[in-house]
């Protein structure tokens, strides 16, 4: 399912325009990645949790050469599953 597709289903089961669920989808992501860029969680009940995680700095290996090489310390987005999302996966 693409973003398209997602803001298609919204739409429907919330009884609201395609166009209205592509701009909720869109204020609700963009909430999400600015909750996250600013260092906080966001916690949804049921569905999950999306984080930051910090990843040291260290040591590579170049495949194409096998040279060694640094790689930077840096951040990543994260996602943790909660149980109502897990158990509808599972079944």
């Amino acid at each position: 399912m693409n973003k398209t597709e997602l803001a298609g289903q919204i739409a429907e089961r919330a009884g609201v325009s395609a166009a209205e669920a592509g701009r909720v989808l869109d204020a609700t992501l963009q909430s999400i990645e600015a909750a996250l860029a600013a260092g906080d969680e966001v916690s949804i009940t049921g569905f999950g949790k999306f984080s930051v995680a910090d990843r040291a700095a260290r040591q590579g290996v170049n495949p194409a050469t096998g040279e060694r090489m640094a790689i930077a310390a840096s951040k990543a987005p994260r996602f943790s599953a909660g149980a109502r999302l897990k158990d509808a996966v599972r079944t």
